[in-house]
């Protein structure tokens, strides 16, 4: 579990590529200060585990599932990525409930500045637009962020300074893919519906099977 505050930002040093699948080294400091093999580590708001580590780096493996559902295929040496190690127990909880399982991928269509804030728009798949409601949260690239927007196939999101400073979204250009990790809380919502949905109607079926005489 993650909380969606990224701790820093890495560089990827090395990327050994398979047909589905790909082994990643990522340069970094403050995640490795208590890491050891087996610990996750969010990259870019995808939950990888550490495999291997030095002093200034860590690998980590991405799977054919990730592969393809998150953007990390995208990524090339030297690009830079947020970083958040799981959550410790006894830590402040800053953000939201994190879990980086990325539900799909959205591309950055629009940047305005505004005053102190970094307005992005992002192009989202329709399957995700049911759990995207304004003023509710939303990870990008891991980041815990809250929406301003939602409607018509997008979602727009605002980045104070501190966001702007410290993560990579700022760097974001149209056309860049963008890791999207909707509210869990809605995604339970929307679960309980539907299997409340399907329930009924497998009730009223019965029912109908029974007034029929056939059970």
């Amino acid at each position: 579990m993650f909380t969606g505050i990224i701790e820093e930002i890495g560089i990827l040093k090395r990327v050994e590529r398979g047909p589905r699948s790909l082994k990643l080294a990522v340069q970094a400091r403050t995640v490795l200060q208590d890491v050891r093999p087996g610990d996750s580590i969010a990259v870019n708001g995808v939950c990888l585990t550490v495999t291997s580590y030095t002093p200034n780096a860590f690998t980590a493996d991405v799977m054919p599932e990730t592969f393809f559902s998150t953007a990390l295929a995208g990524l090339n040496i030297g690009s830079k990525v947020n970083l958040e190690r799981a959550m410790a127990a006894g830590g402040r909880f800053g953000g939201h409930f994190v879990t980086g399982h990325v539900d799909g991928t959205g591309t950055v269509c629009l940047k305005q500045r505004m005053e102190n804030a970094v307005y992005i728009t992002i192009s989202v798949p329709s399957s995700l637009s049911a759990f995207l409601i304004p003023k509710g949260s939303v990870a990008l690239d891991g980041t815990s962020l809250t929406v301003f927007g939602a409607a018509d196939g997008q979602l727009t999101v605002s980045l104070v300074p501190h966001t702007q400073q410290h993560t990579i979204l700022p760097e974001k250009k149209i056309g860049d893919a963008v890791n999207i990790e909707c509210d869990i809380l809605a995604k339970y919502m929307a679960g309980l519906f539907r299997n409340g949905e399907r329930a009924e109607k497998e009730s009223g079926m019965m029912a109908l099977l029974k007034d029929q005489g056939f059970m």
